[in-house]
């Protein structure tokens, strides 16, 4: 890496400017914030969003519960990280105090390409960053670190 900015993805012609041959359910999702944002609702919801229902809440419970063994957390990730997280289907969790909160249950996305999306339920909180910065490492960067703490000292009593 030189540190020089540049464009990973052209507009025309690009990855991203035109639907996939094979689509993927693992990666390369592109979507708007407002999809987005309905996206978190519904989960948020129990599954559902409108005046409808997207999901079944069993369905969302088990998506947004851990799903890993202890063998496979002792596989590691990052290390340490699976000490308060874990893995539902297609998102992390939490499953104890970690730097941002006491209480384990908060489920969401951090991706590489530079958007970030969790909920915590108990809180009530749902919170979306779109950036437009790749990760260079498997820890967040310092602006999902940051945003995630002034959204949380937000809604402390």
């Amino acid at each position: 890496m030189t540190g020089k900015e540049g464009v990973y993805d052209e507009a025309e012609g690009g990855q991203w400017s035109r639907p996939p041959p094979f689509p993927s359910g693992a990666g390369g999702l592109v979507s708007t914030a407002d999809d987005y944002l309905a996206f978190a609702q519904m989960l948020m919801n129990r599954g559902e969003h409108g005046k409808g229902r997207i999901l079944s809440a069993p369905s969302v419970e088990a998506m947004t519960r851990d799903q890993l063994t202890p063998p496979q957390k002792a596989s590691g990730l990052v290390p340490g990280y699976f000490d308060t997280h874990g893995w539902g289907f297609g998102m992390s969790v939490t499953s104890g105090a970690d730097e941002l909160s006491s209480t384990p249950g908060r489920y969401g996305w951090e991706g590489g390409m530079g958007t970030s999306w969790f909920n915590d339920p108990r809180e009530g909180l749902l919170a979306i960053l779109m950036t437009n910065r790749m990760w260079s490492s498997p820890n967040p960067p310092d602006v999902c670190r940051d945003f995630w703490k002034h959204a949380y000292a937000s809604i402390r009593d």
